[in-house]
């Protein structure tokens, strides 16, 4: 069954980034394990609300979600926090935020270090968007360092124990009537401190990198689209894998062509015969020129449709709709023989109103007789 977020917190879909915080508190201070030792019902409705803070919390996520449910996030990259030991990692700071103090699983990252995911906002074309585009970019990353392989330590030497936590990663104090454990200070959770750094990276293991990148763009893309290029984020430490690159697309605005999702909507000027007696009437779309046939008596503001002249869907499910509004212009510049026929044109309007108000008139007073 699919999961539903907000009622795991207990919160409406309307609520505020202050309301799901203080909602993900609330449930954390009750079920958080270190309060909670040996309750296994209570570690689920803890992992179960942190689950959908890590969504909700995050305002890209809680948008996919919102839109797509379950499904979206996962089409999108997300992959869960995993298991429980994942869950105290992938949140120690919002812990902290939370309570004041780290988890209390008693784990520190002495091994492997995974690469953090990093973000890159690409700006394209209204038309690349709808038509999709091979992309060039350069981007400027935190790579694993090449001297010490992301160990942080110059070649041929050894960390040395944390004289802080005796190499545990945590340190443990009273907090009223709790003990509780936080991240050492010193070492942040390592267990052991670097006296000897790289100096290529200065101890951090990291060392900034550019790299070229080809971007493949699918049709259909719009603003807020993301794409996922796997193993292109920060470099790991320790032995500890890559992270992810997110590309997220902005689109610009087109000078002609309005998008709504999959459709396409724009509004063409009419002159005043080609309203009255009709016309064929070639038009531009974004995948080259159309022809609308426009009746006799076209009225500013009528709509007219082209079907599948619209972006094409990311799903494959076919493309969107073209609607094409009227305008009809009066002109502003006549010549004398153009104002001779549009004044005989409005004696003749006058004499069909006329002809028009006489019949109006006598039918009533037949009715009223």
């Amino acid at each position: 069954m699919e999961k539903e977020y907000y009622h795991i917190l207990g919160i409406t879909r309307t609520a505020s980034a202050a309301d799901i915080k203080k909602a993900y508190r609330q449930l954390a201070m009750k079920f958080h394990p270190d309060r909670n030792p040996g309750d296994s019902e209570a570690e689920e409705k803890f992992k179960a609300a942190t689950e959908a803070y890590e969504v909700l919390g995050d305002e890209n996520k809680r948008q996919i979600y919102d839109r797509y449910g379950i499904e979206g996030l996962k089409n999108s990259g997300y992959r869960g926090p995993g298991n429980f030991e994942d869950i105290f990692s992938s949140f120690g700071d919002i812990f902290g935020d939370l309570f004041g103090f780290g988890n209390g699983t008693g784990q520190h990252a002495k091994g492997p270090v995974p690469g953090a995911d990093l973000r890159y906002d690409l700006n394209i074309s209204f038309m690349e968007a709808a038509h999709g585009v091979e992309k060039e970019v350069e981007i400027t990353r935190p790579d694993t360092c090449w001297t010490c392989e992301g160990s942080g330590l110059r070649p041929g030497h050894q960390p040395k124990v944390c004289p802080t936590c005796q190499g545990h990663g945590k340190v443990i104090r009273s907090q009223g009537f709790f003990r509780v454990s936080s991240t050492c200070p010193h070492c942040h959770g390592q267990g052991e401190i670097i006296s000897d750094p790289c100096v290529d990276c200065n101890g951090e293991g990291l060392v900034n990198k550019k790299k070229k990148l080809s971007l493949k763009i699918p049709a259909g893309v719009d603003t807020g689209a993301r794409m996922r290029l796997q193993g292109e984020g920060q470099g790991g430490r320790k032995g500890g894998n890559p992270g992810d690159l997110y590309v997220i697309m902005h689109v610009e605005p087109h000078e002609f062509f309005e998008r709504e999702e999959n459709n396409i909507y724009c509004q063409i000027p009419l002159t005043i015969t080609q309203a009255a007696l009709g016309c064929k009437l070639d038009v531009p779309s974004i995948h080259g020129q159309e022809t609308l046939d426009i009746p006799a008596g076209t009225q500013t503001g009528e709509i007219f449709t082209v079907k599948k002249a619209g972006v094409p869907s990311l799903r494959g499910s076919g493309k969107g709709d073209m609607f094409i509004s009227v305008k009809v212009t009066t002109p502003t510049q006549l010549s004398k023989r153009q104002k001779e026929l549009l004044a005989e044109f409005e004696e003749l309007e006058k004499e069909k109103e006329h002809s028009a108000g006489e019949n109006f008139l006598k039918k009533l007073f037949q009715r009223a007789s």
